[in-house]
């Protein structure tokens, strides 16, 4: 015969088999989460520090200097004149940035500069509506950074292509001129010297000028494309997104802050220069080397970018406040940027290092 277990009945009470089937199976619960890394501080330690040192040092150079040239630093009139005088050289730093960022290094900012304010300089000298002149050194400022575009397109190196283009439109300049600059420029005060709510025109609108970019980078899906675009442009093309439109389009963004930079200087020095200088592209260089912009493209941050023109403006300040020659802002600005270059790239590799550590731990103990 066939026993009650055997037929899918109840165990005999007193057996193992009915203790075993009566007692009941205690419930799986979800795995114990796994214990974090133990280098998680550490790496999150060196990407601040990759990512906010621009600010921290700004700060301490602050301090710094409030008590080694005090009284005269540390007042609102003083930091209205720092603020002023980054303002200019940010603006063109933000347009470098965004070339940087997409893998679009623009060498032909000062000639775009030179040109857009030659050409506005003179259609106001000969009467013509200030609106109309500003508006066109602004399309002068795209078209050129249009053809950088299309021309790197065709397989040319960019570097040598804004090169080239920088001799261009610094002759061009020139031949607008005259060879000479051009003065009287008075009406473009309300961009240049004027005052609003006590803070020059300059910094009101490079504060636009920033607030634009970042909302654009960080909030629009084409200002996400155009990072992708730096970080990698072939699996942004296998995704289906033309990324060589989002080349072309930095090298707009970069020419237009040139000659937008360009009008802004002419208006606060009242007159326009065909001379194109390598300092403006130096200047934002260093700006955007010393904010961390990863000069291979991908990954930036204008704010930080802002703040690394600030710490030019603040050195070159503080040092003037005292007595010290230029040429001594110089050399600390080269000290400056050879250790943000060794900071990013020690903080790179340790990242690396530890996540793959961290990685290959975490493989070992699961396979356990």
């Amino acid at each position: 015969m066939t026993s009650p277990a055997e037929a899918g009945g109840a165990a005999t009470p007193g057996t193992p088999g009915a203790a075993a089937s009566a007692a009941p199976t205690p419930p799986q619960g979800p795995a114990p989460a796994a214990a974090p890394p133990k280098d998680s501080a550490g790496v999150r330690g060196m990407i601040f520090l990759r990512d906010r040192g621009i600010f921290v040092l700004w700060g301490l150079l602050i301090v710094g200097f409030s008590l080694w040239a005090s009284p005269y630093f540390a007042t609102l009139n003083n930091a209205i004149l720092i603020a002023n005088a980054a303002a200019i050289s940010a603006i063109f730093a933000a347009g470098v940035a965004v070339g940087i960022i997409c893998g679009a290094l623009d060498l032909s900012i000062p000639g775009v500069a030179a040109l857009s304010s030659c050409v506005a300089g003179w259609m106001i000298i000969n009467d013509l509506p200030v609106w109309l002149a500003l508006t066109v050194g602004i399309v002068i400022g795209a078209l050129v950074g249009l053809a950088n575009g299309l021309i790197s397109l065709r397989g040319f190196n960019p570097i040598i292509v804004t090169i080239a283009m920088l001799s261009i439109t610094s002759a061009a300049a020139a031949i607008v001129a005259g060879g000479y600059t051009i003065p009287g420029l008075s009406k473009l005060d309300f961009m240049g010297t004027q005052r609003y709510l006590g803070v020059p025109a300059p910094v009101w609108i490079t504060a636009g000028v920033f607030v634009v970019g970042t909302v654009f980078l960080t909030k629009t899906r084409d200002g996400i494309r155009l990072m992708a675009v730096g970080g990698s442009a072939e699996a942004v093309r296998r995704s289906g997104i033309h990324s060589d439109r989002y080349k072309v389009f930095a090298f707009v963004i970069s020419s237009t802050c040139a000659a937008l930079g360009g009008l802004v200087t002419t208006a606060t020095v009242t007159e326009a220069n065909p001379g194109a200088s390598p300092a403006l592209i130096f200047t934002a260089l260093t700006a955007v080397a010393l904010a961390g912009v990863s000069l291979v493209g991908g990954r930036g941050s204008l704010p930080r970018v802002l703040v690394g023109a600030l710490v030019l403006a603040t050195i070159s300040n503080g040092l003037t406040i005292k007595g010290v020659q230029p040429y001594w802002a110089t050399g600390v600005t080269g000290v400056l940027l050879i250790g943000s270059l060794t900071l990013e790239r020690w903080v790179t590799m340790s990242v690396s290092k530890r996540l793959m550590a961290t990685a290959q731990a975490s493989v070992h103990t699961g396979t356990r």
